[in-house]
């Protein structure tokens, strides 16, 4: 029997997993990918987290982990698929067949990336069709590359491109982003990125690979050649499996302020998975750290 399962490694499952092992608790990071740190590893520069400016999101990631494993916290390799409530405990049944007993859960487990749902983007996935700039920016050197979207992962993505592609299209289909001012400036400024406001993709072309991209612009269909196309038009919360203990907003998160209590006894939540404003690696440190003195105070009444 645990105290706390923390289910997600990344900045505010880490977080919780620090300051459980510094409250003396028995707690356990259930991670769904081995040595994972979360989405932050697809970061190719943190420009926002203080005192580690210029920071690789994946050596931040990794600083953040080797301080959870320094302190002694146990890491258990598995995705939760179920969460069933015993009197006043927990179940967590994994994929891979084990379980675990806990009084209280820290889920942290964040958000999957959203898909455009237009004709040739499953079908080229892997083969042209990417949703990791950071990952796989390389592969298109002198290549022609399309972004969608219009928040800061998406300029970031064009600013990222435009290093190693001959020609970036940044496609959006409102008339103004959403992105820092400062982030809209740089890329504006980039004189290989050509930014298509007020438009989207309709379908991506090809026969075994991404070849084109049909834009809808005002009404008006153009068929543009890319050899890649980046999906960058925000994500989904992975609350799925919670959504039978725990109040949801309309679009999944998890509704909780900021000490991570929801609606269930027992069940806290941390980091893009929850109801809030900014989405940022700090917001997930501090929910990981808020989630533990919660659920500090929530043992001492159940113990």
């Amino acid at each position: 029997m645990y105290d706390i399962v923390i289910i997600g490694s990344g900045p505010a499952g880490l977080s919780s997993a620090i300051y459980a092992q510094r409250a003396g608790l028995k707690a356990v990071v259930v991670e769904k990918n081995y040595l994972g740190t979360g989405q932050i590893a697809e970061s190719e520069r943190v420009d926002n987290y203080p005192g580690l400016y210029g920071e690789n999101g994946f050596d931040l990631g990794e600083k953040f982990r080797s301080h959870a494993e320094s302190l002694g916290t146990e890491f258990i390799e598995g995705e939760a698929v179920k969460i069933s409530k015993n009197t006043t405990d927990y179940s967590i049944e994994l994929d891979n067949g084990n379980s675990l007993e806990t009084h209280t859960v820290i889920y942290a487990v964040g958000t999957e990336r959203r898909k455009l749902q237009v004709e040739g983007e499953k079908e080229f996935s892997g083969r042209g069709v990417s949703y990791c700039a950071v990952c796989d920016a390389a592969f298109y050197k002198d290549k022609i590359t399309a972004v969608a979207g219009g928040g800061d992962t998406a300029l970031g993505d064009a600013a990222l491109l435009s290093k190693f592609a001959k020609k970036v299209y940044l496609i959006h289909r409102r008339d103004k982003f959403r992105a820092n001012k400062t982030l809209q400036q740089k890329v504006e400024n980039i004189s290989n990125v050509e930014i298509l406001l007020n438009s989207q993709i309709k379908k991506i072309n090809g026969s075994n690979k991404v070849e084109s991209i049909t834009v809808d612009k005002n009404g008006t269909e153009t068929d543009i050649k890319v050899d890649g196309v980046f999906v960058a038009v925000g994500s989904v919360p992975n609350s799925a499996i919670l959504k039978d203990l725990v109040e949801v907003d309309d679009n999944g998160y998890i509704v909780a302020n900021e000490d991570g209590v929801t609606s269930a006894n027992g069940i806290f939540v941390a980091g893009d998975v929850r109801t809030k404003k900014l989405r940022q690696v700090v917001t997930a440190v501090s929910d990981g750290a808020n989630c533990v003195l919660s659920a500090e105070d929530y043992l001492e009444k159940i113990k």
